[in-house]
Order: C-alpha cells, then sequence, then structure tokens
C-alpha cells in the first residue's frame, strides 16, 4: 500500500507540475528553450568528441602503434627515404613490425577514358602492422614489396561497391599506370587510415622511382606496433640511435638527420583536436549559462510560492513530500527540454557534418559516420539528470522551513523581490561574463578567418582556374613530356576568354616536394638547405599574378639546349643571401654534384607555396622543359568566371590525348577557401560564434528579467518616490544605473576571464593577438550596448507609473 501511494503521489506531483508549467507559459517557454539550446549544443559536439577523442582507432590493439618520422632541422615531422626505413626496420629492437606507406595518384584506365584516382604505396606488412584483415580475398604476401615484385592491389570496400557493383572482382585485373594489377583483396566497410586519405587502390611498395634509390630522397611515412612492454620513449630513443649511427655512416645524406616517434592517434587526429576541446569548452559554458539563467528563475518562482508551501506544510505536508514535489518538477522540466534539445542536436550534428568539405573530410574520414550514438544520449541524459539535481536542490535550500510559516504570515513581494535582486544579479553577472568570454573568442576567430582569407598569397586568386594532369606512361622521355606541355598550353591559351597559362609540378598551397641545395662557391659540409622545388612554363607568373622583383622569369628560351637557370622567391634570399644580390650567383643540388650549377635570373615575390598560416618557405622555380615531370598542375587566368572555364578547359585536355588523366578541377579561390587552415577556422569560428550568440542572447533575456521583476517588485517604493517630487527621468536612470552595474561588473569580469583563456586559441589564431583591443573593445560595446538597451524598457515602465496607482496596488 505504501508503494501504491507513493506511485499516486509521484503522478499527482507530475499532475500538478505540468499544470504549473501551463498556467505559467512565459517561465514554461523561457526555461525549456534556454536549458534545451545548452543541451543540444552539449550533445552534439560530445558525438563529435567522442567519434574523434575517446573512441579508438579501428585498428588492433590501437594504443600499441606508433607514427615513426625523421626529423631534420626546423621540420619535427619528416618523412622517411625508402634506404633509411629499411635500415630502421632491419636495425630496430623496439617495434614488432615497422611499415612504409606513401599517398599517391594513379591514372586509372577505364572504359571511358583515364581517370585520376586516389591511392596509396604501402609495405606489405602495412596492414598487419595495423592488424586489419580483408574482408574478402587476400592481404599482400611477404615479399610482395620488393622490387619486380608481382602487381598486385587490393581495393577499398567504396570502389569495389561503387566502381564494380558490389561484383565478383578478385582475379580481374585493372589498369593502373599503364600497368595491369590483379586485384587479391576487398578491404573492410569500416576501414580508414586517414594520413592518406580516401585511398581506392592500395599497391605494394616496390622500389620503382628514382626517389627510392636515392637516400637523400624523402618519400615516405611509417607505422609500427611496438614489441611487448616496449613504451613511446623506448622506441624513440632507440630509433634515434639508429639514426645517430646512420648520420655517421651517411654524412653526405643524413646530416642532422634524427627521429621523431609519436602516438599514432596524434597523427590521425592531432589537426582537429584544438578545435573539437574548444568547441566542447564553449559548449559547456553555454550549459553552465543555461542552467544559471533556469536555476534563477526557479529560486523566484520558489519565492512567489512561499505562502503555498507555508499552507502544505500547515495541513500537514512532511518535508519528504515537499522535496519529492520539488524533485519531480525539475524533472518534468528537464525531460520536456531533453526531448527538445536531443532533436535539435541530432540537427546539429547533420548540419557540422555538412560543414565540413569534402577534401577536409577525406583527411579526417573519422567524421563520417558520426551520429547521436549510445555513448552520446548518455551523456546528454546524464547531464540532464544533473540539471534536474540542481534545480531541485537549489530552491530547496533558500526556501526553508522558517520561511514557509513567514510566508503564512506575510506576503511575499518584498522578500521575493529582495531575493531576486541578489541571487538574480549575481547570476546575471556571471552570465554576462560568459557570454563575454564567448564572444571574445567568436570574435578573434572571426578576425582570423578574416585575415587568413585576406592574407597576400603573392597571387591573384579572383579569376584562377586551376586543375591536375598526369601523362600516362607510354609519355617515357623528355621530349615527348615536353611536347606534350607544349600542346596543353596551346589547346588552353585559345579557349575564350583565356589571357594567359602556364604549367607547374606542383600547384600553390599545398606544398610538395623539397630539395636540398648548395651555394655554388661556398663550402658545404652536408648541411640540410631544405628549398620547395617547382617546376614552371613561362606563363606561369603571368597566370598566377605573381609579382616579379628582379631580374627575369623563366623564358621560352630556356630550355634543354640551355644552361640551366633558376628563378627564387624572396624568402630563400632573405636566408641565403641576406644583404645580397641573388641574381647571378648560382645555386646547385646537394645531393648531385656532378649536375651543373643552375644560375639565378631572377626572384619573385614570395606565393603561398605550402599551407596558408605556415611561414612561406624558400622556393625554387626551374624551367619545366628543362627537367619535365609526367604530373603537374595547370594554371588559367581567364575575363570569364572560372568556374564556367573548367569544363572546357578539360574537354581541351581530353582533346589533345584521351589518356591524359584530368582531376582536382577547382578554382583558386575554392582552394584558398576549402584549405585545412581556412575550415578549421571557419568551422572554429561558426560554432563559437553561434554558442557566443546563444550566450549573449540568454545574458540579455536573463538582465531584462531581473531589471523587469525588481520594477514589479518595487512599486510602492517607486509610488513613494514619485509622489514624494521624484521626476521621470531620475527613476529611469535609477533602474538604468542598476543595470548598468550588472553590466560594468559582467563585463569586468568577462575582459579578464576572457585575455587569460585566450592561450586555449592560440593554435587557431592567426596574424591576431590573443588581446587584440579592437576586439575586446569591440565586443565590451555591443555587450554593454545591448545590456542597456534590454534595461530601458524596465525603466520606461517604471517612469511612466502613476504613483496613485502604484500605491493603491501595494
Amino acid at each position: 500500500m505504501r508503494k501504491i501511494v507513493r506511485f499516486e503521489d509521484l503522478a499527482r506531483d507530475a499532475g500538478y507540475a505540468w499544470r504549473q508549467l501551463r498556467r505559467q507559459p512565459a517561465f514554461a517557454l523561457t526555461s525549456t528553450i534556454t536549458l534545451a539550446l545548452g543541451l543540444a549544443a552539449s550533445v552534439a559536439i560530445f558525438a563529435f568528441v567522442d567519434a574523434v577523442l575517446l573512441r579508438p582507432l579501428p585498428y588492433r590493439d590501437p594504443s600499441r602503434l606508433v607514427a615513426v618520422f625523421e626529423r631534420s632541422p626546423g621540420l619535427e615531422r619528416s618523412n622517411l627515404s625508402y634506404l633509411d626505413y629499411l635500415d630502421w626496420k632491419r636495425l630496430n629492437t623496439v617495434f614488432s613490425s615497422l611499415a612504409a606507406y606513401q599517398s599517391s595518384g594513379v591514372t586509372l584506365q577505364a572504359p571511358a577514358g583515364a581517370e585520376r584516382v586516389a591511392a596509396a604505396r604501402v609495405s606489405d606488412d602495412f596492414f598487419r602492422t595495423l592488424g586489419v584483415s580483408t574482408a574478402a580475398g587476400r592481404d599482400f604476401r611477404s615479399g610482395e614489396d620488393l622490387e619486380g615484385g608481382p602487381k598486385v592491389v587490393i581495393v577499398s570496400d567504396a570502389i569495389w561497391r561503387t566502381r564494380y557493383g558490389s561484383g565478383a572482382v578478385l582475379g580481374e585485373h585493372v589498369l593502373l599506370n599503364g600497368g595491369s594489377y590483379e586485384i587479391v583483396g576487398i578491404l573492410p566497410r569500416t576501414f580508414h587510415f586517414g594520413p592518406v586519405g580516401s585511398a581506392d587502390y592500395w599497391i605494394p611498395l616496390q622500389r620503382s622511382s628514382q626517389c627510392d634509390q636515392r637516400r637523400s630522397c624523402h618519400n615516405l611515412y611509417g607505422v609500427a606496433r611496438l614489441a611487448d612492454e616496449m613504451s613511446v620513449s623506448t622506441a624513440a630513443a632507440n630509433v634515434a640511435s639508429i639514426a645517430k649511427a646512420l648520420e655517421q655512416q651517411y654524412p653526405d645524406s643524413n646530416r642532422d638527420q634524427g627521429a621523431t616517434v609519436v602516438d599514432l592517434t596524434e597523427v590521425v587526429v592531432g589537426s582537429v583536436r584544438p578545435i573539437l576541446w574548444l568547441l566542447l569548452g564553449g559548449a559547456a559554458l553555454l550549459m553552465v549559462i543555461s542552467s544559471l539563467n533556469v536555476a534563477g528563475l526557479l529560486v523566484v518562482r520558489s519565492e512567489s510560492r512561499r505562502r503555498e508551501l507555508a499552507v502544505r506544510s500547515a495541513l500537514g505536508a512532511t518535508s519528504g513530500r515537499v522535496v519529492a514535489q520539488f524533485v519531480v518538477e525539475s524533472a518534468v522540466l528537464v525531460g520536456l527540454a531533453l526531448a527538445i534539445g536531443m532533436a535539435l542536436s541530432y540537427w546539429a550534428v547533420g548540419w557540422l557534418t555538412r560543414l565540413i568539405p569534402a577534401d577536409a573530410l577525406a583527411r579526417m574520414p573519422f567524421l563520417n559516420g558520426v551520429t547521436l550514438g549510445a555513448r552520446a544520449l548518455l551523456f546528454g541524459v546524464v547531464t540532464a539528470a544533473l540539471s534536474a539535481v540542481v534545480f531541485a536542490v537549489t530552491p530547496l535550500l533558500h526556501v526553508t522551513w522558517a520561511g514557509y510559516r513567514e510566508g503564512a504570515a506575510h506576503t511575499s513581494r518584498g522578500s521575493a523581490s529582495l531575493t531576486w535582486r541578489r541571487l538574480g544579479s549575481h547570476i546575471v553577472v556571471l552570465e554576462l561574463a560568459v557570454a563575454m568570454v564567448l564572444l571574445v573568442g567568436a570574435g578573434l576567430l572571426g578576425r582570423s578567418l578574416h585575415r587568413l582569407l585576406t592574407e597576400d598569397l603573392g597571387l591573384q586568386p579572383d579569376r584562377l582556374a586551376t586543375l591536375r594532369i598526369a601523362a600516362p606512361p607510354s609519355y617515357t622521355g623528355n621530349e615527348q613530356l615536353v611536347a606534350l606541355q607544349r600542346q596543353l598550353l596551346e589547346r588552353a591559351t585559345a579557349l575564350p576568354g583565356v589571357t594567359s597559362v602556364g604549367l607547374s609540378s606542383t600547384p600553390p598551397l599545398i606544398g610538395g616536394n623539397t630539395m636540398w641545395i648548395r651555394v655554388t662557391g661556398r663550402p658545404y659540409n652536408g648541411e640540410h638547405n631544405d628549398v620547395h622545388y617547382r617546376e614552371v612554363t613561362p606563363g606561369y607568373f603571368s597566370a598566377l599574378g605573381a609579382r616579379l622583383v628582379r631580374g627575369r622569369g623563366i623564358s621560352e628560351q630556356d630550355d634543354a639546349s640551355h644552361p640551366p637557370v633558376v628563378v627564387v622567391n624572396e624568402a630563400l634570399v632573405r636566408k641565403y643571401f641576406p644583404g645580397e644580390e641573388a641574381v647571378g650567383r648560382q645555386i646547385q643540388y646537394a645531393s648531385n654534384s656532378t649536375q651543373p650549377p643552375m644560375e639565378i635570373v631572377g626572384v619573385i615575390a614570395d606565393i603561398k607555396e605550402s599551407a596558408i598560416d605556415s611561414e612561406t618557405p624558400p622556393t625554387i622555380y626551374v624551367a619545366f622543359v628543362q627537367d619535365p615531370t609526367s604530373s603537374f598542375a595547370l594554371a588559367a587566368r581567364t575575363s570569364l568566371p572560372p568556374g564556367v572555364l573548367l569544363p572546357a578547359l578539360t574537354a581541351a585536355i581530353r582533346g589533345v590525348d584521351p589518356s591524359l588523366s584530368v582531376s582536382a578541377p577547382r578554382t583558386m579561390t575554392q582552394l584558398v577557401e576549402g584549405s585545412q587552415a581556412a575550415y578549421l577556422r571557419r568551422a572554429a569560428a561558426w560554432l563559437v560564434g553561434a554558442f557566443a550568440g546563444a550566450a549573449w542572447l540568454i545574458s540579455t533575456v536573463g538582465l531584462y528579467g531581473v531589471i523587469a521583476y525588481s520594477v514589479s517588485q518595487r512599486t510602492r517604493e517607486i509610488g513613494v518616490r514619485m509622489a514624494l517630487g521624484a521626476q521621470r527621468r531620475g527613476v529611469s536612470a535609477l533602474i538604468v544605473r542598476e543595470a548598468a552595474t550588472l553590466t560594468v561588473a559582467g563585463i569586468g569580469i568577462g575582459l579578464l576571464a576572457a585575455v587569460a583563456s585566450t592561450p586555449l586559441l592560440e593554435n587557431l589564431l592567426f596574424g591576431i593577438a590573443g588581446w587584440d583591443p579592437a576586439t575586446l573593445g569591440a565586443v565590451a560595446v555591443v555587450l554593454g550596448a545591448s545590456s542597456l538597451l534590454a534595461s530601458y524598457l524596465p525603466a520606461r515602465r517604471a517612469a511612466g507609473a502613476d504613483p496613485v496607482e502604484a500605491l493603491r496596488a501595494e
């Protein structure tokens, strides 16, 4: 019977709580929406944090996997040379296996023509090192990655389903880079390896390129599985000792070359870790400010219910029944907010995923399947339950039994007014401070994004179209490649609207190959003078809109029959020729002393040849015809919208030779805006801005509520003041002054907290300091103005009160 009675009491309290919410729609709507916003933001961001940072990598025992790099001066994580990789694999005593991989594009000969597809070269033990088995077929066998090994390939599940219709492909052959490869395996549907992007064809490493023959050429990355009882630090020390021995054995190629070993998770998710923690912090702050607002409203609501609770106590209600009532009421409120918040978070997760550019998603495949999984739902329920406890306890702590009896004896208006002015004021100050922190963060990120997108790239991105071209292996000699590039330039130049066209071995903004150089006539002892390297045609700088500083650019006369020449950028001049005239000097490749030196004929203004947010590296530009390559990028400047030109460019290139593969057609503006540097800052700015906007709205509404409620509870005081001769302007100023005091306190605390928290944004800020006065001042002015505006209506209402009516109301 006791259980039945308790169940009936619970049902009765739930019904009563629901009727209370219906009778107070303003309170119900404000509290529910405020809390739902906080829950939605927290759950949505936690879903991403769970997918990226909390879930283990989809490999066997992923905590034992590490990434292995070489280290050179100024570059902590450098790729490996093939010969160094073989020595590390043979000499190490800390890895149970060490595999190598390289992201690579290959040309697929399909019925519709040549197509550039994403691929990866891997050692034969790559998948065994990760602990991944094929879903069908077999893995690579030992020795298949050696020079002259069989031409076999493993395909991804995605390409098997889309290109081959989930059919029987094992044993079938595909033409990749002009060679026939047998499909021997299909990878699992859940497999992904972020460092190589969305590779669809996995082929054995097989030393085949000239780079693989030279110890000084670095084009691979390593992944290893730690042996039993070996730690990351032990492995790093062991590989560093091997690197030191190789440096002594090969001083010309390995001078100052060390090793770096880090947890594989750091490599896979390291780029998005800062932004996710930042967003989770923003969501947590929004949840705090939402909870504070709702808790304040509940306290004030409890004040107005003193008489009701006193009557219940007098009629025999026990403390347990009163506590149960508060608990049930908070549970009903939080349950309603949780239902709305979960629906909003489901929509938010989909919206956030759609914000990620396709190129960025290929580098972060773990974000593909982000959903509101069981852990995200549990996180939401636990957060809501904690909120319910807070909302039940807060008014209980305030409304005591003594308060009940006092409430039976007199009206609670004066007490409620005093409570709200004290507690509500403290809550509003804290809300304004939190809003200030979030608004400053959003402002700094927004300004950083603007600085990034308006950064001087050394080129003019508007009206510039780019795409990648790869020639098949049938183009075997330099003469064929030179003839091909001339045909391509002629076809592209003849298109309507095209004003200039150029080719480069690598397009801007994405890094690329590096070389070691030495300055002719200076002592050289094997130093790592790393420079970026580009092969370009005469029209390339004109197409980009780059500025020639001194000398000349690459000309038509710079062919194989003339001495080699080179154009350098200003970064190279600053590093290797400070205070000197570089034009006329000579440099040569440090790894090939037999090659004739190259004369510097011109200096070009710095072009962003790597990530936009990184320092422009020293770069050399050599004549394409003096060192042609089979894979290159085309840049075309046009008087038409560049997006319109791209289909015509593709058709013109295929018209030269259908076996040419064309990929990555983009406008330069798309390349800039879709870069990882821009994406991370754009996502952070949008999301923190959304949190900041919600916090600003909540804090402004909270301030309005404090002032409006204070005015409504001070009716008698205002009436007396006006009856004794107070002017309406003075009454209005009194109310505004109260709001201004709270606003100044909140903004002051928020400014200090914002400046103290800006180190958390350090990795995402670009060209701007965390204590930027313009941002801090603008945010303070906006928040102050909106807060004073929120106090205007209550102040106006107070000034317009009739003193006779005000006194009669009391």
